[in-house]
């Protein structure tokens, strides 16, 4: 009987699911020094709601849940919740202040359209192919 030869996955880089701006990162870092209590990052999520169907959310959270993606990017923590890697990946998050608003900004590749007030957004999940090109 012979042997089976097995090939290990050999590991590759993948893109990243979020990318932060410099001002996002300070923004960020500012509002975790600024906690009252110790913070285990900024937690990243979408949810169905709004005119265009969805909605970024963002809570700081004591820790990591067990399928959070961690970013740690120059002393930001941000956790990226499981459900909306797909609908994340690629994406730069901004933070953004103008004469009539401040705020994080994220400019999404897989954001296919917005409604008028710029809260609500439709999104599409990355495709397979995208993965795995790495």
């Amino acid at each position: 009987m012979s042997a089976i030869e097995v090939n290990a996955a050999t590991p590759r880089a993948m893109p990243a699911v979020l990318t932060l701006t410099d001002a996002a990162v300070d923004r960020i870092k500012q509002l975790m020094a600024r906690s009252e209590k110790d913070t285990g990052g900024l937690r990243i999520g979408v949810k169905n709601g709004g005119c265009a169907g969805m909605e970024y959310t963002m809570d700081f959270v004591d820790e990591p849940d067990k399928f959070d993606e961690v970013i740690e990017d120059r002393g930001a923590r941000v956790l990226i919740e499981a459900k909306a890697i797909l609908f994340l990946f690629g994406t730069t998050m901004d933070y953004e202040v103008t004469k009539l608003r401040s705020g994080f900004v994220f400019n999404n590749p897989n954001q296919t359209s917005a409604c008028g007030c710029g809260e609500s957004i439709e999104l599409t999940p990355v495709s397979a192919d995208v993965l795995q090109r790495g």
